[in-house]
């Protein structure tokens, strides 16, 4: 049986709700494309968003050196001081090599860590609570759980989230199951917050209980989704559900092919970082790139031009 939420130890940082985005990492060659990122950061900071996410599964962490992801998550947290929260991915299927890569984040000054489940092992539930209580009680940093079954072969069920929801440093899940009456639960059931991790059912989270989303789209249009969240937590259903639609398409183009290829591929059709993701994903075929030139003139370009100018 679950422990009554009023027993629950005090969370040690309260995660501010909102939009938070997962970052692309921009390459140029071989190298991170340094200019590129600050690039990019600007964006997100000067359309107000609550977060941003380096170092995720967007950013492409399994494939980034110790080094490369110092840099990127130094550079972040001292551009985003005292004007959005940095939650830095540190997650890994080794929950030692996790351990130590949730202390870097911390050193490195992240406000909190995202911890993704131990894809390739397939724990259990046990094993899950095992991993996340190793983690949590060895390096004291918020943290933030993050269930993406489709990557991952794994799912965080709302019980076991519930138990991990004792531990005082696990403040938020980023739920991206795709499974609505789970994340109905997990919220129902949990003192941290839940956000959203699916842009297809962001205004279907909200509606559950969700704190917010931890965003691919909003890469592209920062201000157009911080809009939708505003109209949301303003009540004005009238306005938010028709933004919430207006985004389908965009996540579609976004999800063509593995993420975040196809974001990429749109992020450099505006000029704003190069396409080229880092081995073993490649470049989007030429079918999707035929599509996503055509999406992007037809619809996006204006769209992100609009969103740059704060209109939606």
């Amino acid at each position: 049986m679950t422990e009554p939420s009023a027993k629950r130890p005090k969370k040690t940082w309260e995660m501010p709700g909102g939009i938070y985005t997962a970052l692309v990492t921009p390459f140029s060659g071989e190298q991170v494309d340094r200019q590129a990122w600050i690039r990019l950061l600007e964006r997100q900071i000067a359309a107000g968003v609550a977060g941003v996410v380096p170092v995720g599964c967007t950013g492409e962490a399994a494939v980034l050196t110790r080094s490369e992801k110092e840099w990127l998550i130094r550079t972040t947290v001292e551009m985003c001081a005292g004007k959005c929260a940095v939650v830095a991915g540190s997650g890994s299927n080794s929950t030692e090599v996790t351990k130590a890569q949730t202390r870097d984040v911390k050193e490195w000054g992240a406000d909190a860590a995202m911890l993704i489940t131990p894809y390739y092992n397939k724990p259990q539930q046990h094993g899950l609570l095992a991993h996340y209580r190793a983690v949590a009680r060895s390096v004291d940093i918020p943290m933030v759980l993050y269930n993406v079954p489709g990557r991952t072969a794994v799912n965080i069920l709302p019980e076991t989230a519930a138990q991990l929801d004792a531990e005082p440093n696990i403040v938020a899940l980023k739920e991206a199951s795709g499974n609505l009456p789970q994340i109905e639960q997990s919220v129902a059931r949990c003192d941290m917050k839940v956000f959203s991790g699916d842009d297809g059912l962001n205004f279907q989270i909200f509606g559950v209980g969700g704190a917010g989303a931890i965003s691919v789209v909003s890469n592209l249009l920062p201000g157009a989704m911080v809009r939708f969240w505003n109209a949301w937590t303003a009540g004005d259903l009238n306005q938010a559900w028709p933004m919430s639609r207006a985004f389908d398409p965009i996540t579609e183009a976004c999800f063509v092919e593995s993420n975040p290829v196809p974001v990429k591929e749109l992020l450099s059709l505006a000029g704003l970082c190069k396409r080229d993701p880092r081995l073993p994903l490649m470049p989007v075929t030429e079918h999707s790139l035929t599509y996503l030139l055509q999406f992007y003139e037809s619809t996006l370009a204006d769209l992100m031009a609009r969103d740059a100018e704060g209109v939606s």
